[in-house]
């Protein structure tokens, strides 16, 4: 595989306004909410990237609920010549209609139930396992209850990676962020005396806070922190850097920052009493908008946290290994076949997980599956809302500018992967036709600068192709 190195996925945080325009025409259907392929031209992206010609593009139209389903021979002959890049090494993947039945089998595959090393699709599984598990609407609440002296309180923390010390209406990351300030307002009410100690509390979490499987520099690069229950900016010494320095002790960082809003001198770890009275208490974000940015940012911390609650709502031990064992559990328990998946993490940066290219577009093709009515629940439909754009937004932002796949800007959406000798890449396409499909492609074994590229391309023609034929 090669020297170990996972290029920073970059997080670009307009891509709300793109899923937004794209989502609202769901209602024309009760379907998935995404554009056919004329809906470029009316979400800014009528052109390729600045160093590319402008490329023509027609006049908007939706999606169509009668389209023709393309067949498995026109796909094959559509892809074939793609597949077989030496850029790509070994690859598996399936393309599925979104509008099928569960438990079809795909349109078309190659070696889809072989385990392929992911990288960040990972997210997608972890996505649907949490939407399965929790409530979308559900909050993870901190907590600062009294300490074992009346100067003195405990910061319970609750896996909430979005708790921030960033002041009042300034925004880092992430949406809606639980504040420091407003935990210190209620505490300082609530006590009415001056606080001196400032014990931190991340028990909620078990086990080692770094993966075996991550590569020796990942926490360093930035990539992702060690994992603990209490943090601040999922880690980040600078909250508005997505892949940027983390902070060794994340827990003590929150410490730190509420002993500072609080006048403390001291901060120490400890644990919180049992059934202590609470103080004060600020939410994340709720689990859906947790899960969309992690999908459109490749938020690895994110991706773990949401692991770790899977496992906290079946009473398992918040663990790497409690968590990858409370996902599958989720994922069998929902019906899916996870024949060849071995998952290490949540978030793909190990190189131990295992994911068959079919289980990930089973995941997809149940979130982009059609609904009955306006008022039907979709679970699983935040894994859709999340997926970056193709040339709009996201960790597609500033991919499909090449000629060869500019045909698929606006109209991919897709979770990316990338790994050293791995890359991934897994979402919805609408074709020529107006239907949409759901695909999922997983490369072994070359650099991910030659095999991303070469992807993009399959999703490109994807996206041009009736392939009926």
């Amino acid at each position: 595989m090669g020297r170990r190195h996972r290029r920073p996925e970059r997080s670009y945080r307009r891509f709300a306004v793109v899923a937004v325009a794209v989502m609202a025409l769901a209602s024309l259907f009760g379907a998935v909410a995404l554009a056919g392929p004329d809906a470029r031209s009316s979400f800014g992206l009528g052109t390729t990237a600045a160093q590319y010609p402008p490329v023509p593009m027609p006049a908007l139209r939706p999606l169509t609920p009668t389209a023709p389903v393309p067949s498995a021979a026109g796909i094959t002959q559509a892809l074939s010549s793609q597949l077989d890049a030496p850029e790509l090494g070994e690859v598996t993947g399936v393309v599925m209609d979104s509008a099928a039945p569960r438990g079809v089998k795909p349109i078309w595959e190659r070696d889809g139930n072989r385990g392929m090393v992911p990288g960040s699709t990972t997210k997608l599984l972890t996505a649907a396992a949490a939407l399965l598990s929790l409530n979308p609407t559900d909050r993870l609440a901190t907590r600062v209850v009294p300490g074992p002296t009346p100067d003195s309180v405990v910061l319970v923390g609750s896996g909430d990676p979005s708790l921030t010390a960033l002041p009042d209406g300034q925004d880092g990351l992430y949406p809606e962020p639980a504040r420091i300030a407003d935990l210190a307002e209620q505490v300082k009410k609530a006590v009415g005396r001056p606080i001196t100690t400032v014990y931190t509390d991340a028990s909620l979490w078990k086990g080692p806070a770094e993966s075996p499987g991550w590569g020796p520099t990942d926490v360093a690069d930035g990539y992702v922190a060690p994992m603990s229950a209490l943090m601040l900016d999922g880690g980040r010494t600078d909250p508005l850097q997505q892949d940027g320095p983390r902070s060794t002790d994340p827990a003590a960082a929150a410490g730190r920052a509420l002993a500072r809003a609080l006048g403390a001198s001291d901060v120490r770890e400890g644990v919180a009493a049992a059934n202590a009275p609470v103080l004060g208490s600020v939410s994340s974000p709720p689990v859906a908008s947790l899960i969309e940015y992690m999908l459109t940012a490749s938020d690895n911390v994110t991706a773990e946290a949401m692991a770790r609650q899977v496992a906290v709502s079946k009473d398992a031990e918040a663990s790497f290994d409690g968590a990858s064992k409370a996902v599958t559990e989720a994922l069998v328990q929902a019906g899916y076949d996870v024949s060849g998946l071995r998952l290490a993490d949540g978030s793909g940066l190990s190189r131990d997980n295992l994911i068959p290219a079919r289980l990930l577009g089973a995941v997809l093709a149940s979130a982009a599956a059609q609904s009955d009515s306006p008022t039907d629940v979709q679970f699983l439909r935040p894994i859709l809302t999340g997926l970056p754009v193709a040339g709009g937004g996201g960790t597609l932002a500033d991919r499909f500018g090449d000629p060869r796949t500019v045909a698929g800007r606006g109209v991919v959406r897709a979770k990316t992967g990338t790994l050293s000798g791995a890359s991934s890449l897994a979402g919805v396409v609408t074709d020529v036709d107006g239907r949409l499909l759901v695909f999922a492609l997983l490369s072994n074994g070359t650099s991910p600068a030659d095999a991303r590229p070469a992807l993009d391309r399959i999703a490109a023609t994807l996206s041009r192709c009736g392939c009926r034929g």
